[in-house]
C-alpha cells in the first residue's frame, strides 16, 4: 500500500521509536499527526518531519494515561482530518527494575496506565476514523518482554503481554472490516528506554548495551513502515525484531571492552 498522502497517527512521538517512525513515514510522503507529553520536543519533531517530506505534520499534547487527555486530543484531531489510515500505538515504557518484593505502586500503575490502558483508550477513540476495506492499520509497538518474562521486570512484562493480548483480541474483533491489526515487538534497542527505566541514571542505562550492537530507533521505524505498507489484503499480525547479538532475551553476545 502506498503511504503517500495517507494519514498516520503516532503516539509517544517526541523521542525514540515514535520520533524515528515520524521521520520514516515522512520520507514516504505520509501526512502525520503526532502526540506526546513533551509538547516542545513534539513540535520540533513535527517540523523535522515536514522537512523530511511529510506534506502535513501536526502535533498536539497527548498523555495516553489520561482519558481526558485522549478525548481532548481526538477532538483536536477531528479538526485536522476526518480519517486516520495508520494508528501507531507507541507511547509507553518501563519504570524500575526491581523484584516484585521491592516494587513500587507508582511505577506499576504508570506502566499499566500507559502500556495497557493507553493502547485501549487510543484505539477506542480513533477506531471510528479508520476507513473500512481500505488497508487501514492499528500497529501496536510491543516488546519481546511480552513473550518471555524476565526477573525484576514482572510489571513491565505483564504490561507488554497485555498489549499483545489486546492486539490479538482486536484482530479477531475487526475481522471482516478490512482494518489490519499487528504488533511489532523489538528486542534490545538503544533509545531513551533505559534512561527512563532507571529514572535518569545515564551511566546505568549505558551499561545495558555494553559490548552489544543494539537496534537503533530507525531500525524499528523501518519495520513499522514495512508492516503498514503491505498490500491491503496482507496483514503482518506479529513481528519480532532483535539485534543479531541477541538470540533470546537472556542470550546476548557481548564483546570485551
Amino acid at each position: 500500500m502506498r503511504l503517500a498522502d495517507r494519514w498516520v497517527l503516532i503516539t509517544g512521538a517526541s523521542s525514540g521509536f515514535g520520533a524515528a517512525g515520524a521521520m520514516a513515514f515522512a520520507a514516504e510522503g505520509a501526512r502525520l499527526v503526532l502526540g506526546a507529553r513533551r509538547e516542545d520536543r513534539l513540535k520540533e519533531i513535527a517540523a523535522q518531519a515536514r522537512a523530511a517530506g511529510a506534506p502535513v505534520a501536526e502535533a498536539h499534547r497527548l498523555d495516553v494515561a489520561s482519558t481526558d487527555s485522549v478525548q481532548d486530543f481526538v477532538r483536536w484531531l477531528r479538526e485536522v482530518t476526518d480519517r486516520i489510515d495508520v494508528l501507531v500505538n507507541n507511547a509507553g515504557g518501563a519504570l524500575g527494575l526491581e523484584p516484585i518484593a521491592e516494587g513500587k505502586d507508582e511505577d506499576w500503575e504508570a506502566m499499566m496506565q500507559a502500556n495497557v490502558l493507553g493502547v485501549l483508550r487510543m484505539t477506542r477513540a480513533v477506531l471510528p476514523l479508520l476507513p473500512r476495506d481500505a488497508g487501514a492499520m492499528v500497529l501496536n509497538i510491543g516488546s519481546i518482554a511480552a513473550r518471555t518474562p524476565y526477573e525484576n521486570g514482572a510489571a513491565y512484562c505483564a504490561s507488554k503481554a497485555g498489549e499483545l493480548a489486546i492486539t490479538r483480541s482486536l484482530r479477531l474483533e475487526l475481522n471482516g472490516t478490512g482494518i489490519r491489526v499487528g504488533s511489532l515487538d523489538p528486542g534490545m534497542a538503544e533509545t531513551e528506554f533505559s534512561v527512563v527505566r532507571f529514572k535518569g541514571d545515564a551511566s546505568r542505562a549505558k551499561r545495558v548495551y555494553a559490548g552489544v550492537h543494539p537496534l537503533a530507533a530507525a531500525d524499528v521505524a523501518d519495520a513499522m513502515v514495512w508492516m503498514a505498507s503491505r498490500p491491503p489484503h496482507v496483514c503482518i499480525d506479529e513481528m519480532v525484531i532483535k539485534p543479531t547479538d541477541q538470540a533470546a532475551i537472556h542470550k546476548v553476545h557481548r564483546r570485551p571492552d
